[in-house]
């Protein structure tokens, strides 16, 4: 989709508006895996979460190819909405955001601090963004898909800055939620020229990407019931099928004991905070520790936005319930 000049370009782009976030090597991590691995740190990003970059390069696309156009409209579990109204807001434009009810306490306050107008609908995403189309059609308002060339072109930005500084990583863990972070990250893979594995992982609650990958069509599932909300997607998004299928080298389901396991992992041996999406690489590295024994692993944490009821009750040592 994108060549190594595109996203540099890219690069360049988003870091005039935020700085690189660092890949830091753990060595409390490697000692818990037996890998050496190697942490991407989109939980520093302006919004906390990896959904920024790809908000500044749909923005920035937006407002050049359709100048008139006076706000947008999206749905959300809250890292893609934080990112679509930061941007959207610095651009002049509104942007109304839908969640299900039930969304993430913190997460909606971040959105409005943030300038979104934000609406619960529904009991999950899929049924919020289903609204949030209809809403916008009638409004005149742009609807900011979930999955689309412009969000990936941004997002594939942190597996770039990841490659250039650790070109010869063996395996890299990446959350699927709709498969922006995913296909960003294959995408930069191949433009440059890399080996490096590409593990998708999903919770077992959540596993419409990897049915889809095996059925080799989309398959929905009937519910998304995990507190890792930014992998709680029901329905998936064939552009996005069409990179992870044939790109990822396989599609894992980890559990939220799992989850909530490596979100203590990453606060003992780091003192970072991971939310649950964040944190499903880590659990998907600790789940296939003997496979990647001594070799270089990367891991994706992808957001730190966790509400604080559900985090003190992983540091307790229980796994938050819906």
């Amino acid at each position: 989709m994108f060549t190594a000049h595109d996203l540099e370009d890219a690069a360049a782009f988003v870091h005039a508006r935020m700085a690189p976030t660092a890949q830091h090597h753990w060595p409390l991590l490697s000692a818990a895996t037996g890998a050496q691995v190697w942490v991407k740190h989109e939980n520093h990003t302006p919004t906390g979460a990896f959904k920024v970059r790809g908000a500044l390069t749909f923005i920035d696309w937006l407002t050049r190819t359709r100048p008139d156009v006076t706000g947008i409209c999206t749905a959300t579990r809250g890292n893609h909405g934080q990112g679509q109204a930061w941007a959207a807001t610095k651009a002049g434009l509104t942007a109304k955001v839908y969640v299900p009810r039930g969304n993430s306490v913190e997460k909606n306050a971040a959105m409005q601090a943030f300038g979104a107008e934000l609406i619960e609908h529904g009991d999950d995403f899929d049924t919020a963004r289903v609204e949030a189309l209809q809403v916008a059609k009638a409004e005149g308002l742009f609807v900011v898909p979930a999955f689309h060339p412009e969000l990936v072109r941004g997002v594939a930005t942190y597996a770039y800055e990841l490659f250039t500084a650790q070109p010869d990583l063996d395996t890299v863990y990446v959350p699927i939620g709709c498969g922006s972070g995913i296909c960003g990250t294959i995408i930069a893979r191949d433009a440059l020229g890399l080996d490096t594995k590409i593990v998708g992982v999903v919770s077992d609650k959540a596993q419409t990407a990897k049915l889809s990958v095996e059925a080799g069509r989309l398959v929905e599932t009937n519910a998304a019931d995990t507190f890792a909300d930014g992998m709680a997607v029901r329905v998936p998004v064939q552009a996005a099928l069409d990179i992870y299928g044939p790109g990822a080298e396989r599609i894992i389901t980890v559990s939220d004991n799992e989850v909530a396991d490596a979100i203590r992992l990453y606060f003992t041996a780091t003192h970072n905070v991971a939310e649950g999406a964040g944190a499903a690489p880590l659990a998907g590295l600790m789940q296939e520790r003997a496979q990647m024994q001594g070799k270089k692993a990367g891991v994706i944490l992808c957001g730190g936005n966790i509400d604080t009821g559900w985090f003190k009750t992983v540091l307790d040592g229980n796994t938050p319930k819906l």
